[in-house]
């Protein structure tokens, strides 16, 4: 049973992309809610910054460096979930994604001017790491 004001209590969270912007702010939520959360990131500096914010909220916060658009990343990060929860895992929230400056990098051009490695730039760490998470978190 959840404690009163933590109503997420004794539930388990992972939420991708969280060293900073939306992701850190759910992840943020949800620690304050009560939630053990793993937040994942690539860069270890700032992703141990956004943890100890979380932290500092209540709950109980684990730093993972993962990089989402790397399958053996993902699926580690799942099996230490699932090994150190007791194979729980309610809430995946997939924020992960790395097109923002390249996006931005290619504002006002047509999209046939582009280099067609904007595609895997924008959709590696979003789309593919999105689907990779959820393919490792759903048996867990």
């Amino acid at each position: 049973m959840a404690a009163p004001g933590r109503p997420l209590s004794g539930r388990v969270c992972v939420v991708t992309g969280a060293s900073r912007g939306i992701g850190k702010g759910i992840a943020l939520q949800l620690c304050a809610a009560g939630a053990t959360v793993y937040i994942t990131a690539r860069g270890k500096e700032a992703l141990e910054r956004a943890a100890g914010e979380a932290r500092a909220r209540g709950g109980k916060c684990v730093a993972a460096v993962c990089d989402s658009s790397r399958e053996e990343e993902v699926a580690a990060l799942f099996e230490r979930v699932k090994a150190e929860q007791g194979g729980r895992l309610d809430v995946l929230v997939n924020n992960a994604f790395s097109g923002v400056g390249a996006i931005a990098g290619e504002m006002g051009l047509p999209f046939w001017e582009s280099d067609t490695a904007l595609w895997d730039q924008v959709n590696n760490a979003g789309l593919r790491g999105h689907y990779l998470c959820a393919v490792y978190a759903a048996p867990v």
